[in-house]
């Protein structure tokens, strides 16, 4: 069995559940109040198709802050709707995003389609299972996985192994200030504890 799979399997159908109806209440916030309250600019999330900034489910701004350099090719790990991926493709060489929900990864494609991305490519797959040649990435983005996935050591070991020489990884997670009370850790609803 993999590591925290039933944890892993609620955040999946949590994540499907974004993806599919990003209106509804939701235990995170998402979308477009919740990148501009991360402080991504109003025009770049207005140049941006709804398909992907109304699922975004970020943490931060990882891809404005992240050196891009023009001949890049870009791993966005845990893509998600992939708002970070279109971004990362207007500076970069390439883009692969992936992701665990399919059904957030219909949505990235229909976002790079309507965008008319032709150099950002989706691919479901395990974050501690990169489907990546070894050395193929120069720089990865990593928006917000870590408190979602028990297996932390497998990803970042696929993280290493992914990376060229000299390769990047910019990522941002949340963290706690402090202790949560014991009932909160207890609870199926905080993956974060």
């Amino acid at each position: 069995m993999t590591p925290g799979g039933d944890v892993r399997d609620k955040v999946r159908a949590a994540y499907t559940y974004i993806a599919e109806r990003p209106r509804a209440i939701h235990a995170v916030p998402v979308g477009r109040k919740l990148a501009a309250d991360l402080g991504y600019p109003s025009e770049i999330l207005n140049a941006l198709p709804a398909e992907a900034v109304e699922a975004f489910a970020g943490v931060s701004t990882v891809p404005l802050f992240a050196d891009l350099p023009h001949r890049a090719a870009i791993l966005d790990l845990g893509c998600g709707a992939g708002m970070d991926s279109l971004i990362a493709a207007k500076r970069a060489r390439s883009v692969v995003g992936i992701d665990f929900s399919a059904a957030m990864l219909d949505r990235a494609q229909a976002a790079s389609r309507a965008a008319g991305t032709v150099h950002a490519r989706f691919v479901q797959a395990e974050s501690e299972r990169l489907p990546l040649r070894r050395a193929s990435i120069d720089v990865a983005l990593v928006n917000g996985i870590f408190n979602l996935n028990p297996d932390r050591a497998a990803i970042f070991a696929e993280l290493a192994r992914v990376l060229r020489p000299g390769g990047s990884v910019y990522g941002a997670e949340l963290i706690l200030a402090r202790p949560l009370p014991a009932d909160v850790k207890a609870s199926e609803t905080d993956w974060f504890a």
